[in-house]
C-alpha cells in the first residue's frame, strides 16, 4: 500500500450508523487510520473502537484554536503547554502526527513578523516533539473561501516557517483542497516540497464535497505524485459527503488507492 488513507470521521454526520459501524466498514474497506479535530470528551473510547478495528489513530489537533494561534506571541505559554499535553498522548496512543495553527492576521504585523512569532512558537516544544517521536504539522488553509483572514494560507508562507525553525518534527499539513483554491500547480508543489509535508487532506473542488467527476482535482494524479514522491505518512479524508458517506467513502478510497 503505497498511499495509506485516513477518514476524518467527525466531518461524516452519522445518521444511520454508529461510529462503531463507520469504523468497522472503512477498515473493510481498505482504510488503515481515522482521524479526528480536537480532542473530544470521549477520546480514550475513540482511541479503544479504532484499536479494536485495527485502526490507527493517525491525527489530532495539538491546540485550541484555528484563529487564535501561533501568530501572537502572548498565546505561547498557553500553546506550549496544549501541545506539550498533546504530545504525550499522541506518544502513548501511536498518533503521529498533532495540527499547529497560525491563526489569523493580526492588524499592523508584517507577514515576515508573522512567520517569525510562529516560528518561535514551535520553537519552544520541537526538542519535545523530537524527544517523543511526534510531528507538528502547521495546516494549510484556504483565506478566499472558508477562513478568511487565516495566515498559513500558502505553500512558501508554511515552508518559510519550517525552514525557520529547522526540526524533523516540524512539517506542514498540506490539505489539498484549500491550497487548489489558493494556488494550484498542487503536484508540482508537492513533489518539491514532500520533505515538509506531515499529512494530507482531501476534498472535491468546489464545494469541499465527494471526489467524483463533479469537481476538477485529478486524485488519481495526484495520489501517485504523492506515492512516488516516498511519503510515509497518511492521507486523511475530509469531505461532506453528498449522500451515502459510505459509497462516498469507497469511491475516495478506490480513487486514491495506488497499492
Amino acid at each position: 500500500m503505497r498511499v495509506k488513507q485516513s477518514v476524518c470521521f467527525p466531518i461524516f454526520k452519522l445518521e444511520k450508523m454508529t461510529q462503531d459501524d463507520l469504523f468497522r466498514l472503512s477498515k473493510e474497506m481498505g482504510y488503515v487510520a481515522v482521524e479526528m479535530w480536537f480532542r473530544p470528551d470521549n477520546f480514550e473510547e475513540i482511541v479503544g473502537m479504532a484499536k479494536k478495528h485495527g485502526l490507527v489513530l493517525a491525527s489530532m489537533c495539538g491546540h485550541q484554536s484555528l484563529t487564535d494561534g501561533l501568530n501572537k506571541r502572548s498565546n505561547h505559554d498557553r500553546i506550549e503547554a496544549e501541545l506539550k499535553t498533546s504530545i504525550d498522548l499522541a506518544a502513548k496512543h501511536g498518533i503521529p502526527g498533532l495540527i499547529c495553527f497560525s491563526g489569523n492576521r493580526l492588524p499592523h504585523m508584517g507577514e515576515v513578523e508573522a512567520m517569525d512569532a510562529v516560528a518561535d512558537g514551535l520553537k519552544r516544544v520541537a526538542g519535545y516533539a523530537e524527544k517523543k517521536g511526534i510531528n507538528l504539522n502547521m495546516e494549510l488553509l484556504n483565506s478566499k473561501v472558508n477562513h478568511p483572514g487565516y495566515q498559513c494560507d500558502h505553500t512558501a508562507w508554511g515552508v518559510a516557517v519550517c525552514e525557520k525553525v529547522a526540526s524533523p518534527r516540524v512539517k506542514l499539513l498540506y490539505d489539498i483542497y484549500h491550497m487548489q483554491i489558493m494556488e494550484g500547480d498542487l503536484i508540482r508543489t508537492i513533489r518539491e516540497n514532500i520533505r515538509w509535508i506531515g499529512h494530507f487532506h482531501t476534498a472535491g473542488n468546489p464545494g469541499r464535497n465527494d471526489m467524483d467527476d463533479t469537481q476538477e482535482l485529478n486524485y488519481r494524479g495526484i495520489c501517485k505524485a504523492i506515492a512516488d514522491s516516498g511519503y510515509e505518512y497518511y492521507v486523511g479524508h475530509e469531505f461532506v459527503p453528498k449522500a451515502d458517506p459510505i459509497a462516498a467513502l469507497r469511491t475516495a478510497f478506490e480513487m486514491c488507492n495506488q497499492a
